[in-house]
């Protein structure tokens, strides 16, 4: 196996591994990745891969949409369902578009959304001590 092939191995296992909390901060780094990447191209040059990046960062809003807790009921729950919900209202917007004007509000949405997650891992992890 090939030092590449091993670090992938290694990566995907981390995260399997990895605690719920972990898995969700690691999804929200991965779809802000993927819009700062996305404000690299021309949106309008169809090789560009404005598109590529934007739609990884859709497809990862909707998967923590689809994996809110509904039978918790709650006022979190629901307006988490609403940020993610504008969050992809607005990338859709962008992808039809072809303009990078709606990211940066989906990017203050996602940074605040993942600092909170992050105060509650370090919380988290401070308790289980």
């Amino acid at each position: 196996m090939n030092h590449a092939a091993a670090a992938d191995v290694y990566r995907r296992s981390a995260v399997e591994n990895a605690p719920p909390i972990k898995v969700v901060r690691l999804l929200y780094e991965g779809a802000l990745r993927f819009l700062a990447k996305a404000r690299e191209f021309n949106p309008k040059d169809p090789r560009s891969q404005f598109v590529d990046y934007t739609s990884r960062a859709d497809a990862i809003v909707t998967e923590l949409r689809a994996a809110l807790d509904h039978s918790l009921n709650d006022e979190v729950t629901d307006n988490l369902e609403q940020l993610y919900l504008f969050c992809s209202s607005e990338l859709s917007k962008a992808l039809i578009q072809r303009t990078a004007d709606p990211l940066p509000g989906v990017e203050r949405v996602l940074r605040t959304l993942l600092e909170g997650w992050q105060h509650v891992e370090a919380e988290t992890t401070r308790t289980a001590r």
